[in-house]
């Protein structure tokens, strides 16, 4: 399929409901409202067709920028595609999801995290504790610099009272990530979440609710799967 020919499936999947819902989430214009399950079907057709993905996101429409992210092979991504796709990434789904998942699948993941999470744009900071929570998501504990990671939780603690709006929703998935996957550091991180409480984000016109670190990490400590790594961090 070509690029255009895509744009044209997913613009017939789209639905005026669902774009209803996603701008109150914060998506910007034009995008067609195409839900993400219904893209599962395509993306099993096209997933691997990286110079397709390539194009699909340098168009301007974010349903297409999202499936990109879907159906791309991130180990092909070079700097410049990351810093091209962080820098079109103009709203959370495709900041914290997208363009996080397929770089901390990349061969740069860690360094892009580092880098942008000094970002003064929000949108890029982001992404930058989101591509790290998807690292630590991934990758085997032996693997992550524990020290590292230490030094972010404590960053964390301090940071996120002055941090922006959605770096605060990504801080605390941070601490989270850290809490359920990296298992040396799980206690540390509850001691983290503990301080932190309930973190306070301004979720818009949404019922969506910001996760209690400390509720969300005993929940899987309790269900026994803290350390249980994803295979991969796209879904």
């Amino acid at each position: 399929m070509t690029a255009q020919e895509v744009l044209d499936e997913l613009e017939k999947l789209g639905s005026p409901a669902v774009k209803k819902v996603l701008m109150k989430h914060g998506a910007k214009e034009p995008f067609f409202g195409t839900k993400i399950g219904d893209m599962q079907p395509l993306k099993k057709k096209l997933m691997g067709q990286h110079q397709l993905a390539l194009e699909l996101f340098d168009t301007d429409i974010s349903d297409a920028k999202y499936f990109a992210g879907l159906i791309c092979d991130p180990k092909q991504m070079t700097k410049a595609d990351l810093n091209r796709w962080i820098k079109a990434a103009n709203w959370y789904m495709l900041a914290d999801y997208t363009v996080a998942w397929v770089t901390a699948e990349s061969k740069y993941g860690r360094e892009f995290a580092l880098k942008w999470m000094d970002s003064k744009n929000e949108m890029t900071a982001t992404a930058g504790w989101s591509t790290y929570s998807s690292i630590v998501s991934v990758t085997p504990d032996a693997d992550l610099d524990l020290k590292e990671i230490t030094g972010l939780l404590e960053r964390v603690k301090k940071e996120i009272a002055a941090a922006p709006n959605r770096v605060k929703y990504t801080m605390n998935g941070f601490v989270i990530a850290v809490g359920c996957y990296v298992t040396p550091l799980t206690e540390k991180a509850k001691a983290v979440a503990k301080a932190l409480g309930k973190v306070g984000v301004d979720m818009g016109d949404t019922s969506c609710n910001v996760p209690l670190a400390t509720e969300y990490i005993a929940k899987v400590e309790k269900l026994g799967r803290v350390g249980r790594k994803k295979k991969e961090a796209r879904c």
